[in-house]
């Protein structure tokens, strides 16, 4: 998850390279925006990841207790 969060924000990165530079905006200029933009994006996706991954992993939980109660399995 991981790898696919960093290549969006890589992706995202590069387009606001593009974006910015046919602004006729300063070399540097250009990278620190399209770098903080890569920053801000990273993060927002990786939060979003985790959020996501752990919702899945509470369904899970959630749904093999409820199994076990209606197949009769109360050994707890």
């Amino acid at each position: 998850m991981n790898k696919l969060v960093l290549n969006i924000g890589l992706m995202i990165f590069c387009f606001s390279i593009i974006f910015f530079s046919q602004r006729q905006l300063p070399v540097t200029e250009v990278l620190l925006k399209s770098l903080i933009i890569f920053v801000i994006t990273t993060i927002v996706l990786s939060v979003g990841a985790y959020i996501l991954v752990k919702s899945f992993e509470s369904n899970d939980d959630n749904n093999q207790n409820s199994n076990t109660k209606i197949l009769g399995n109360n050994n707890e």
